[in-house]
């Protein structure tokens, strides 16, 4: 029975990494003969594996797979909690929802696929995959060749298009990326050089065995800074607005969704799992400060855009502060009640804000496609003409500013629960503040689609798939408040200190 069970889920984790490979090395040769087909396989593939996956681990429990037969400290291990399992299935949620989007979106008004889309899907399939294999790595050095390869898919998604500002945004983002590689790479030869080991199992023993040399808190800094540089958390965060602005909707969709948050997920991974014995009170504090930073900042920018993908963009700046704040709240003794709560509220924002984020990014591309621009002074009457897309919009800023229903409700929630049961009022400070900030530019964007039309107003037809597709994230967005258990359920399945707990 064990020998089955491993089976199966050696299946089902090497499905979620191994069939986008492969598809994205058969795009490349097929060119046009591959749309749409192959797209759509890989998307509803990798939607079959990662939901396979996460019932695999809601019913067994955590896997850890020792692909081809060698054990740690030689072999290349894959390791699924519920935390890694859930990550996955959002990256194939938002992975499928894109692909069914970019088939439109680059469709070459002639017919046919246009030179950008081609690029696009072998890009987009190589970078689920090392997604996927960040979410599900279980050593420093195969986490960091997962990390180089999600860098380098990104930045090329972002120039696909060409132009000089496009060229000029990829080139910020892979200096800034680039250097948080070697920095990570830095700390993970300091760790070898102390430990001998990179497993991160293996790793958390011999850290929690015996008292940490210095060296080793000069490794998770490393290792940190760098992360935080891919993740763009404020004050690092100078590469992701103009990337995301100039990248096509789809390619920032991925970007905003599922980039950022793999690094995010791996600092988690590392304070939380490796690092517990040597991460101090103080240096999670500062990263809660720069996460309230963000929040505050990125906020107030975005009210002052005058482009919906600008705006939505420095969204993402100010939603990715919230994430830190469970740094702060969580980093304490793990019995404590509040702790659980701030570590679930923080991993679950991370994917109500994933699914949100695409679904805005996704309408944003819609209208573009519709008008020819994303000036927000120039989308009046656009709700008359693309309700639905309007609507994906409204219902997606549901999440950003943390109203009910929504998941981003009862992820802050359980965040604003922590923060006052722990006695860091504060925090909840911020957070208000973030959600009365996300409401103004959120309606602001709003009000503008719902003016009356100028005369003259003219639209470009939209196939409705083009608009399926981000209201489908929208509405799942909207609707994780309510089936909420469920996730939170299996975000703490593999971490006992993790309850389902605090929810409104």
């Amino acid at each position: 029975m064990a020998a089955e069970l491993l089976d199966r889920s050696v299946a089902w984790s090497v499905l979620t990494i191994v069939p986008p490979l492969v598809l994205a090395a058969l795009a490349l040769p097929l060119g046009r003969r591959a749309v749409p087909w192959l797209p759509l396989a890989g998307a509803a593939g990798l939607v079959a594996a990662a939901l396979a996956l996460a019932l695999q681990v809601r019913a067994h429990g955590p896997l850890r797979l020792e692909l081809g037969g060698w054990e740690a400290p030689l072999g290349i291990a894959l390791q699924a909690d519920g935390f890694g399992a859930l990550m996955v299935l959002t990256t194939a949620v938002v992975g499928a929802a894109v692909m069914v989007h970019a088939l439109v979106e680059f469709r070459h008004p002639t017919g046919g696929e246009s030179r950008a889309g081609l690029a696009f899907w072998p890009l987009a399939l190589f970078l689920l995959a090392a997604l996927n294999a960040v979410f599900l790595g279980a050593d420093l050095f195969n986490l960091y060749v997962a990390l180089e390869v999600m860098g380098l898919a990104a930045v090329a998604l972002v120039t696909i298009e060409g132009g000089a500002a496009a060229l000029v945004a990829g080139m910020r983002y892979l200096l800034v990326a680039l250097a948080g590689s070697l920095a990570y790479l830095l700390g993970v030869a300091l760790i070898y050089a102390q430990y001998g080991v990179l497993d991160l199992e293996s790793l958390a023993e011999r850290i929690a065995a015996g008292a940490a040399p210095d060296s080793t808190m000069a490794a998770l800094v490393l290792m940190t800074v760098g992360l935080l540089a891919k993740t763009a958390l404020f004050p690092l965060h100078v590469w992701l607005p103009p990337a995301h602005a100039n990248a096509p909707a789809p390619a920032s969709a991925l970007l905003s969704a599922l980039v950022v948050k793999a690094s995010f997920c791996l600092v988690v991974r590392l304070w939380f799992d490796v690092f517990a014995p040597v991460a101090t009170a103080a240096a999670a504090q500062l990263l809660g400060l720069l996460g309230a930073a963000a929040i505050l900042w990125g906020s107030v920018l975005a009210l002052r855009q005058d482009r919906l993908k600008l705006m939505v963009a420095y969204s993402s700046v100010a939603q990715i502060g919230y994430l830190f704040l469970l740094f702060p709240l969580a980093g304490g003794a793990a019995s404590l009640p509040w702790a659980a709560a701030a570590w679930s509220g923080g991993i679950f924002h991370a994917v109500s804000h994933a699914v949100a984020k695409a679904s805005m990014f996704l309408a944003a591309g819609t209208i573009i496609h519709a008008l020819g621009h994303d000036r927000i002074t120039g989308i009046s009457g656009a709700a008359h003409r693309l309700p639905i897309t309007v609507l994906a919009i409204g219902l997606a800023g549901l999440t950003l500013i943390g109203l009910p229903p929504s998941g981003g409700f009862v992820a802050k929630w359980l965040l604003l629960n922590a923060a006052l049961a722990a006695g860091q009022w504060w925090w909840a400070l911020v957070m208000l503040a973030g959600g009365l900030l996300a409401a103004g530019y959120v309606f602001s964007a709003l009000s503008q689609t719902l003016a009356a039309a100028p005369d003259g107003f003219a639209i470009r037809p939209v196939p409705l798939r083009m608009e399926l597709a981000p209201l489908a994230l929208a509405l799942l967005s909207a609707l994780l408040g309510i089936v909420a258990y469920e996730p939170l359920a299996l975000l703490a399945i593999g971490r006992p200190a993790v309850a389902v707990e605090g929810l409104p």
